[in-house]
């Protein structure tokens, strides 16, 4: 670890390089866009249903657990690629594992999602 002193300019300089990331997310991650188009449409659900706290946390949650795996997955396969940009094995491997990770919380948030909405939509239908 480096022993540089704390800095404010810094830290700001380090929520740059963040929002840096998010823009290389949506421009070039298609998947990421399909997220963000789910997110705003869970969202407005959530208004539109007047969903509880409870329930907003636990949208809130998911959607974050979401796009999280999805930026460690396009991070694993950015490191892969430049590691070994001909086809490997055990690169296929890595990445295939990091898109299981991304997979398992999409198919939860639909699973949280069909809970929470579900029975809200069904309300309205009978």
């Amino acid at each position: 670890m480096s022993s540089k002193k704390f800095s404010l300019l810094d830290r700001i300089k380090s929520f740059g390089h963040a929002i840096n990331g998010f823009r290389v997310l949506f421009k070039e991650e298609h998947n990421a866009r399909v997220h963000l188009v789910v997110t705003i449409v869970v969202l407005s659900l959530g208004a539109f249903f007047s969903i509880s706290v409870s329930e907003w946390l636990i949208i809130i949650l998911t959607i974050g657990f979401v796009f999280v795996t999805e930026i460690l997955n396009t991070a694993i396969e950015d490191i892969a690629d430049f590691i070994s940009p001909q086809r490997d094995a055990r690169i296929k491997r890595i990445k295939d594992l990091g898109a299981a990770a991304v997979l398992l919380s999409a198919v939860t948030a639909v699973v949280i999602g069909i809970i929470i909405f579900l029975p809200k939509i069904w309300s309205i239908l009978s």
